[in-house]
């Protein structure tokens, strides 16, 4: 009687973990679904219409290439948490326009900490490139310092390390915003010896955290202000030159 009232009581346990677990992960799921910030549609549209590049919806992400087909350096983009994909290809044609293909992933889950896919899962929409540099905004950056042992460059976007990069060699570009909120300026100067010596600075003045992409305010964001336009010109003027210097092997 004992032994068949401990296995009922065994079940009981095994079975409210089990319900625990699947609580969680429904979850989980659940509101890595809601809240996310859609990609503005005006910004989103000029992209679509630019006869300078080509946009292809692709297995491996958005991907931005020269109209012409020539392209011969490439980069990686991280979203930042529970944000559009579409938000960031506004701010990131230009490079397409100058030859670079862009390759901007669809985290798991909205989420990427929860994407577990290596670079080469991402540069794959593009085998015949051989220099890729990786770059994100916000949390999406702080997967990409995880991702940059096998680029050649990083670039983040309002955003941090969270790993130590500092003597990797990899050529890095961090744009921040005065007007940043989450991403404050003083979290990114705090994280600054996790990045190599000569890691290119910039703050961006006037921009805040939503600067870096065109999904509309975001919730402990500052104000910013600097028009979306003059950031996308501001963001191209900085980081093509920035890939332009990624020589082709």
């Amino acid at each position: 009687m004992q032994k068949k009232r401990g296995r009922r009581v065994l079940k009981v346990i095994v079975w409210g973990l089990v319900a625990v677990l699947v609580l969680g992960i429904g979850g989980t799921v659940a509101w890595s679904q809601i809240g996310v910030m859609p990609a503005e549609r005006a910004p989103l549209a000029s992209v679509k219409e630019n006869p300078a590049i080509q946009v292809e919806d692709a297995e491996q992400g958005i991907v931005l290439t020269p109209a012409d087909g020539t392209s011969d350096r490439g980069l990686v983009f991280v979203p930042g948490a529970k944000v559009d994909p579409w938000a960031y290809a506004p701010i990131l044609q230009s490079l397409a326009e100058e030859g670079v293909t862009v390759v901007i992933t669809r985290p798991w889950l909205n989420l990427a900490f929860f994407d577990l896919r290596g670079l080469d899962a991402f540069t794959s929409a593009a085998p015949g490139i051989d220099d890729w540099a990786v770059g994100g905004h916000s949390l999406g950056g702080v997967r990409a310092c995880q991702l940059a042992a096998d680029a050649e460059a990083l670039v983040l976007f309002g955003s941090y390390c969270a790993n130590d990069v500092s003597d990797s060699g990899l050529a890095v570009l961090s744009l921040s915003g005065t007007e940043d909120g989450l991403s404050t300026p003083e979290k990114v100067d705090a994280a600054r010896d996790l990045l190599p010596d000569d890691a290119r600075m910039v703050a961006i003045d006037g921009a805040s955290h939503a600067s870096f992409g065109d999904y509309g305010p975001q919730s402990g964001d500052g104000e910013p202000t600097i028009t979306s336009d003059e950031m996308h010109a501001l963001v191209a003027e900085i980081l093509g030159p920035f890939m332009a210097e990624l020589a082709p092997r």
